[in-house]
């Protein structure tokens, strides 16, 4: 087999969540790259756990491509480079953001202007198969379903009757996988158990490799693939400082590499530390303490004073103290666990957190900052299933959801210690601004 051509790309999607996008996507990232072809991986939307396991299975880095916190432009120029772009959609194909499904899956696919390869979850279903990707085929014109992926078939006999529904279709069907439960996927609360903490990580990826190799037409797959547009011009994430320390371990694991990379060609230097690990912050004028799973480990997040008390010093010496999500919370006087034990935090921020009665805050959020160095219009998303108990200070962002409605102020602000909920994504000048905000255009 040939090697994929330079900078071509395709995207695998499927009707619905749980139609098994991920295992397949793994699978086959992991079959090309043990085949010697160069491929990487590319999630759409906001994720932070399934792109590690496309690092994982093709050993280079994944990014994110967000068609609704990004611009078209940004979008080419992140997906542009060499070997195959495998991507792997969110939800179903048409599914995004109220009201109207912008940033779906299906968007991406008409910016890149890539063929879709559609994952059918056929374990219920024998000829009804075939009105479902017909409708798929044929809603949307300027979408391409290049072929048909089939998964978790029960059978010879229940594949042969899923293709010969197909056949009048004209589409190709790529391979048809077998149900197994060998390939289940531990979860929890924000989605898969990440891909650091699985110590059968290369065993579970391997077999999935093995089982998309034998069941899927592999060089008709990577045939389908088309060319990736050359990179545009596009706005990057400014640095908010030229000297960084990041917090990085399972606890502090959801930073975008795209605002990372942008931040280091722009010359920024980057120190990670681990807090799990009792690290001392390093000196530098910011410290960003990403989003994670903090509730998960706050005893040692609470035992750990070296951090703790480094964090505080680094603060009264005049360093900017960023947190997201779970940076944030540990940038709280406490935070209560699922079983209702109270862990001391850094108490940077008048803030009080709980799982204990956990409500799921959701979507994507426009965000507005008057002051400091995240100043300007953003994009951005919420995931989180915290309770805020207490939050007294000065707000931190403006915010609006997907609609434009408007939202209560998010986050906190103290100084020159910040933090909120929302993960950043973008610049809002890199997406369409559509908050009501008076004056706030497109281009602001």
């Amino acid at each position: 087999m040939k090697p994929a051509d330079v900078g071509r790309g395709l995207i695998l999607a499927a009707p619905s969540s749980g139609s098994g996008k991920t295992t397949v996507t793994l699978g086959l990232l992991r079959a090309l790259a043990r085949r010697g072809l160069d491929v990487r991986g590319a999630k759409s939307g906001p994720d932070y756990i399934d792109p590690r396991f496309l690092e994982a299975a093709s050993a280079a880095p994944c990014l994110n491509l967000d068609a609704w916190a990004m611009s078209p432009a940004r979008l080419s120029a992140l997906a542009a480079g060499p070997g195959l772009l495998v991507i792997e959609g969110a939800m179903g194909l048409f599914d995004g953001a109220p009201p109207d499904g912008r940033g779906a899956t299906a968007d991406l696919a008409r910016h890149l202007r890539l063929p879709v390869l559609l994952i059918v979850d056929a374990a219920r279903m024998a000829q009804s198969v075939a009105p479902l990707v017909a409708g798929f085929a044929r809603f949307d014109p300027t979408v391409q379903i290049a072929g048909v992926i089939l998964n978790r078939v029960g059978s010879p006999r229940h594949d042969a009757m899923l293709r010969r529904a197909l056949a009048p279709l004209g589409l190709p069907v790529l391979g048809a996988l077998p149900r197994l439960p060998d390939l289940a996927t531990p979860s929890r609360h924000l989605g898969l158990v990440q891909a650091t903490e699985r110590p059968d990580i290369a065993r579970f990826l391997d077999l999935a490799a093995d089982q998309v190799a034998a069941h899927l037409d592999l060089d008709q797959i990577t045939a389908l693939a088309a060319p990736l547009a050359a990179a545009a011009p596009a706005a990057r994430m400014p640095p908010p400082a030229q000297t960084i320390a990041i917090a990085q371990d399972t606890a502090f694991g959801f930073a975008y590499p795209h605002l990372l990379a942008d931040w280091r060609a722009a010359g920024a230097s980057l120190m990670p530390f681990s807090p799990l690990a009792n690290d001392p912050v390093p000196p530098a004028e910011f410290v960003f303490l990403p989003g994670g799973y903090p509730e998960l480990h706050a005893g040692p997040l609470a035992a750990a004073e070296r951090f703790l008390s480094s964090l505080r010093h680094a603060a009264s010496a005049g360093s900017i103290i960023y947190g997201e999500c779970g940076g944030y919370m540990t940038l709280g006087h406490g935070l209560i666990d699922a079983n209702g034990t109270r862990h001391r935090m850094a108490g940077l921020l008048n803030l009080e957190t709980s799982f204990a009665a956990r409500k799921l805050h959701l979507g994507y959020r426009h965000l507005r900052c008057d002051a400091g160095p995240l100043q300007g219009h953003w994009t951005g998303h919420e995931f989180h299933y915290a309770t805020t108990m207490l939050a007294q200070g000065t707000p931190l962002f403006s915010a609006w959801d997907a609609t434009g409605a408007t939202l209560p102020d998010m986050g906190l602000r103290d100084r020159r210690v910040m933090g909120s909920f929302a993960h950043v994504i973008d610049c809002a000048t890199a997406a369409s601004f559509h908050a009501t905000e008076p004056g706030v255009d497109s281009k602001s």
